[in-house]
């Protein structure tokens, strides 16, 4: 508190408070437009009452000033503990060593949230434990502005913050009623203390304080001045809120945080749908998930589904989450009429590597149970994202609806209101002309859209084209836009993107609405069985495409356009005991695809680890890394041996060739464990040395003679030798050398002859290496 102003009165306090808290309550509110529902706000204000209550509390029982903040924070803890700690707390607000990991675990899940909601955002725990902790602290710091600093303008920095972040998310910002409603809770709280701060000064004067003596008495400021001044001030900053609002580009004016579509839609075993190719040409499959199906069903297991095409990508319609939408009861699919059989069939699902926050899930889905976290199914495409968590470590079981529409049935069906499936529908107005008659060729004469769906699909997998997730990389149109379908078309080569986006365009063309699925095909049988049931695996490889046509009275309905990948639905063979033109096996790619590595047979082991695969493999994988090990034990041997001969073309073409001698002769001592230490002169070093018993003859003299031939060459003058030195030949020296560390070798035992070649001690520092200056007295 400043000096020169009166102490403030428990009402004055009280006034401030509420006007704080007030402004702050009003500030939050401007979050309105990114979050979904009201009872985040109810929290807020808790927060906020709270923590400003409890410290006027504290104000008012006289707490010396700088531990109001402190304890200030403690009853956050506290508050936070109330609402969030449950179980984990003694006496609902004392926090526990469980309760810091559980809110550790909220705040992680916070960051999670926030990066994958569409606004408006559903407000899951760990988005209402950010909200609850930002109200807090920022309660906290308007609070300490206006009671402890006396600076209540200073409020207005945390009360910007909430009514800024909307400038930055959305393109409209904040509310307008917002910005009202918290510059008028900003002017109330300075008007409140621009009169108590005149109360107090006539207080002091009328008591008769220092200034008495200097003025004629107390004088008013005149009321209009001072709300002039107010809302002066609250103009500006309403000025400035509103400037900063509508000159911030928002990050997205859908997403909450990101943009929309762009970067990974997955990470770890999953890519975009234009990307979806380097999935497949991965040598290595990543696993994904594996699951038990009870009743025998091997479904297409769907992550993403794609329904907006302009031309050059598809991608997905923005649809934020509804909080409705839980997962433990989901709704029938759209356009299924009560008329078609249905089952519902439970099957459990295992993720291993699949790190993503879209769930895989057969389509339609009646339900998902035992999942963590926040999951929420989409109404158009029933596929199902979390808001705070994604596929890592899940473990769920989802209740496939399991529909048997009829060949007749799909037949019978009327044409969709163009209206209503407008989008579905779109097409860009300049398109290849070859997309147009290829449709036309195809469909064009087919007695309903049934028809022309199936007449697509024999085309497409008709022989004229071939599996291939090389050719379109290697040709330059891989992708799924109009010019890569026109490619597509023309070289009838592709993989299953290309199979799906050009069914689901020709479909477009004859007036059928489309979309593409993005997820897994049903993957490979093992050994393991679970209640004697199968267990099936699903990794990388099983990435697939597939196009889902409209069907009034039946709904989306899958078809696959993809020749040797997954299975043909039986209701698009219309002609009993009708053979595929391609031969398919489900879960398989034929020889050409881009599964050469994985063998149709593979299973697990008894221990539940993947096993093997072919024979050939196994032995090529095995010698590489034997290989690999091998060139690690010996890089140390290699190194030294690359010493040593460098040693030797310098005791031939050296300058210094006896110091190049001596040095390895060092060395193999060193390696050798015969010491060698550069402290160590020649001599002591030769006289130790040559007392072993394998220095006796040839070796002992050889080494007398690499002493002599270093202290020569070290301390004799420069140029010609003296009369009567005879300086050692080259290959004397190299002979010489080598009769050295032949006696050396014989002097040491077997072990430490192989730990000197594998593992050679000279290496280590503290050993002179080639080039580098011996000191004399080496």
């Amino acid at each position: 508190m400043h000096p020169e102003l009166a102490p403030l009165t428990r009402g004055q306090r009280t006034a401030l408070a509420g006007a704080t808290a007030l402004l702050m309550i009003a500030a939050v509110a401007a979050l309105g437009p990114l979050i979904d529902g009201s009872a985040w706000g109810w929290m807020c204000a808790f927060m906020i009452v709270g923590v400003i209550g409890a410290s006027l509390g504290l104000r008012v029982l006289r707490t010396p000033g700088f531990l109001v903040p402190i304890l200030g924070i403690g009853v956050l803890i506290g508050l936070l503990t109330l609402l969030f700690g449950g179980g984990t707390s003694f006496a609902l607000i004392v926090p526990t060593g469980a309760t810091f990991e559980y809110f550790g675990a909220l705040a992680a899940g916070a960051e999670q949230t926030i990066q994958q909601q569409s606004v408006p955002a559903i407000p899951v725990p760990a988005l209402q434990f950010a909200l609850a902790i930002g109200a807090g602290v920022l309660a906290l710091l308007a609070d300490f502005s206006v009671q402890s600093a006396r600076l209540p303008a200073l409020a207005a920095v945390p009360a910007f913050v909430p009514v800024l972040i909307p400038g930055f998310i959305i393109a409209d910002g904040a509310e307008p009623i917002v910005l009202i409603c918290t510059a008028a809770a900003f002017l109330l709280l300075l008007r409140l203390d621009v009169r108590f701060r005149r109360r107090g000064e006539l207080a002091r004067l009328a008591s008769g304080g220092e200034d008495s003596v200097v003025t004629d008495g107390p004088r008013r400021v005149p009321l209009a001045s001072t709300i002039g001044a107010t809302l002066g001030v609250a103009t500006v900053g309403l000025l400035v809120a509103g400037v900063l609002t509508a000159a911030t580009p928002s990050v997205s004016s859908s997403l909450l945080v990101g943009s929309q579509n762009t970067g990974a839609l997955f990470s770890r075993g999953v890519s975009p749908f234009i990307d979806l190719g380097r999935d497949l040409r991965r040598p290595g499959a990543v696993p994904a998930f594996s699951y038990v199906a009870r009743d025998g069903d091997r479904p297409y297991f769907t992550l993403l589904t794609l329904d907006l095409f302009e031309g050059e990508v598809w991608g997905v319609t923005d649809r934020s989450l509804d909080a409705e939408n839980t997962v433990d009861r989901m709704p029938r699919p759209v356009g299924l009429d009560p008329d078609i059989v249905t089952t519902e069939h439970p099957i459990d699902v295992t993720i291993d590597e699949l790190r993503t926050t879209w769930l895989p899930v057969p389509y339609p889905a009646a339900s998902v149970e035992r999942l963590n976290g926040s999951w929420f199914w989409d109404r158009e495409s029933l596929t199902v994202r979390s808001a705070d968590a994604n596929t890592a470590g899940q473990r769920y079981r989802v209740n496939r609806l399991v529909a048997s529409p009829t060949p007749e049935q799909l037949r019978a069906a009327e044409r969709p209101d163009r209206d209503a499936f407008a989008s579905y529908l779109a097409l860009p107005d300049e398109r290849p002309q070859i997309i147009t008659d290829t449709a036309a060729a195809v469909a064009g004469s087919a007695a309903s859209p049934y028809d022309a769906a199936v007449a697509i699909q024999e085309y497409l997998r008709g022989p004229r084209f071939q599996y291939s997730v090389d050719a379109p990389v290697e040709e330059g149109y891989d992708g799924g836009g109009y010019d890569v379908i026109a490619s597509f078309l023309d070289l009838r080569e592709g993989y299953c993107v290309h199979f799906a986006s050009t069914m689901a365009v020709l479909a477009r063309e004859s007036g059928i609405p489309s979309r593409i699925s993005i997820g897994y095909i049903a993957g490979s049988a093992t050994d393991r069985r679970v209640d004697n049931v199968a267990v099936v695996e699903v990794d990388s490889h099983d990435l697939h495409a597939w196009p889902e046509l409209y069907f009034e009275g039946v709904g989306w309905v899958p078809f696959e356009p993809t020749p040797g990948r997954g299975t043909v639905p039986s209701y698009t063979r219309p002609q009993a005991g009708q053979v595929p033109t391609t031969p398919v096996t489900p879960g398989r790619l034929p020889v050409e695809s881009a599964r050469p590595d994985v063998d149709p047979d593979r299973g697990v082991t008894e221990a539940g680890s993947q096993t093997a695969e072919p024979a050939g493999q196994v032995w090529v994988r095995v010698g590489g890394l034997a290989l690999v090990a091998g060139a690690i034990v010996l890089l140390p041997a290699g190194l030294r041996l690359a010493q040593g001969l460098t040693r030797r073309r310098r005791m031939r073409h050296g300058a210094a060739p006896a110091q190049a001698a001596w040095d390895e002769v060092r060395a193999s001592a060193r390696d050798l464990g015969a010491g060698g230490a550069e402290t160590e002169t020649a001599r002591a070093f030769t006289a130790r040395i040559a007392s072993r018993p394998a220095f006796d003859g040839d070796a002992g003299a050889a080494l007398a003679e690499l002493r002599n031939a270093i202290e020569r060459e070290r301390y004799g003058p420069p140029g010609d030798p003296r009369p009567g030195t005879v300086r050692l030949p080259a290959e004397e020296l190299v002979t010489a050398v080598a009769t050295v560390r032949s006696a050396l070798r014989a002097d040491a035992g077997a072990a430490t002859r192989v730990r000197a070649v594998l593992l050679p001690a000279s290496l280590l520092p503290g050993v002179r290496l080639p080039g580098r200056n011996t000191p004399a007295g080496a």
